[in-house]
């Protein structure tokens, strides 16, 4: 029973390391140093349409600044179609709209009248969409000039089916979880170009902005979290390839509230085990790099909640007879209580908040898989407070 015990907390210890650790730094480091030759398109090319769609509810803030950023593009205007579903608003984002599409006319605003849900709103402007392209963006991320040629200019080569762009988180401080978000972000965005160089795919599109081939767009199912990830790994399912463009530039608000990104993080939480029960065969056979990848990046990263509690509770059992697992023990706690001391006492040392963020975020992912064991009855979501002025 000892030995058991010691071989389950270190073999839990282990795959946590793996997702945050040993993984990444293998991917980032060991990074092919050779650029593939790919067929893109130039300014000189005939360039294909591109339909955007937006989902949007009570965005008065920011929705105005997110179209103006479509438009001032340097892609053909005429080569455009933006498509904003209105989640049923009740604040002024209709009128917003409703007023530029006077200045825009390839501007379209779809009503919904009653809450629907983000997957359900994409579906139902994919469906009425009729370009080759789309590019789904959500209404707080900011375009930069080039951000939609660069998308685009990968699918002259037919392997391709989806491109990913590099959001940039941005805000106004570093208050509350900001600097936390911004570097996790950064982290992300390093093994996701790095799988892309690797194996040509990319675990996971970030739902604030990507690109992909209407014929590849999978009709989110009803009820589902994390669309994104759902429409990236019926793309991966089907054999086809996914860019990460480090040059495909667009900026998004980083929340500061800790409350917010953790109602967030449970929402994510619950899409992630939809999708690991839809896309389990993913994970097979496990020496395949994308079996590699979704297991390392993903899945193991899941389940570092209950690896968590393994550690712990391995680590109590084993206290009673071994003083170095007593101290492990009060070590484990003590970190674990990072969050409460944060809220009743805010760090002032930043690398303390790190592990305050780290252990509430897996408290969001248990949350997430408790509420997804129960049963998901609705996936209508409640934007998080935009840090806008």
């Amino acid at each position: 029973m000892h030995s058991l015990l010691i071989i389950l907390f270190f073999i839990s210890a282990a795959l946590i390391l793996q997702s945050y650790l040993f993984y990444p730094l293998w991917m980032i480091i060991f990074k092919p140093k050779t650029e593939g030759v790919n067929l893109i398109y130039t300014n000189t090319d005939e360039l294909p349409a591109v339909g955007l769609l937006i989902a949007a509810y009570n965005e008065e803030k920011i929705i105005g600044e997110k179209i103006l950023s479509v438009f001032k593009t340097n892609y053909p205007l005429s080569k455009i179609k933006v498509y904003v579903g209105s989640d049923a608003s009740n604040d002024k984002t209709d009128e917003i709209i409703t007023e530029l599409c006077k200045q825009y006319p390839n501007l379209q605003l779809v009503k919904f009248g009653g809450r629907t849900g983000k997957a359900n709103i994409i579906n139902a402007l994919a469906e009425k969409a009729t370009e080759d392209i789309f590019i789904l963006t959500d209404a707080n991320v900011i375009f930069k000039e080039d951000t939609i040629f660069n998308l685009i200019r990968h699918f002259k080569d037919e392997k391709f089916a989806q491109v990913c762009a590099n959001i940039i988180k941005v805000s106004g401080s570093d208050l509350g979880i900001a600097k936390q978000e911004k570097s996790y972000i950064v982290f992300e965005n390093k093994i996701k170009y790095a799988e892309y160089k690797r194996w040509n795919v990319v675990m996971g599109a970030e739902g604030g902005c990507y690109a992909i081939r209407k014929e590849f767009y999978a009709p989110v199912p009803k009820n589902f979290f994390m669309d994104d990830f759902y429409i990236t790994m019926n793309v991966i399912e089907k054999g086809k390839k996914i860019v990460f463009d480090n040059e495909a530039i667009c900026y998004e608000d980083v929340p500061t509230q800790a409350q917010e990104e953790f109602k967030r993080k449970v929402r994510i939480s619950i899409g992630n085990f939809q999708n690991l029960l839809r896309y389990k065969g993913l994970l097979f056979p496990i020496w395949d790099g994308i079996a590699i990848a979704f297991w390392s990046h993903k899945v193991l990263r899941w389940l570092t909640p209950f690896f968590l509690i393994s550690c712990l509770v391995c680590s109590i059992i084993l206290s009673f007879s071994s003083q170095f697992f007593l101290v492990l023990f009060i070590t484990q706690f003590f970190l674990m209580l990072f969050p409460i001391i944060d809220i009743i006492s805010p760090f002032r040392f930043s690398g303390f908040k790190y592990i305050s963020h780290f252990f509430l975020m897996n408290l969001a992912l248990l949350k997430g898989f408790v509420m997804f064991v129960k049963g998901v009855e609705t996936s209508i979501w409640q934007p998080t407070i935009r840090n806008i002025e």
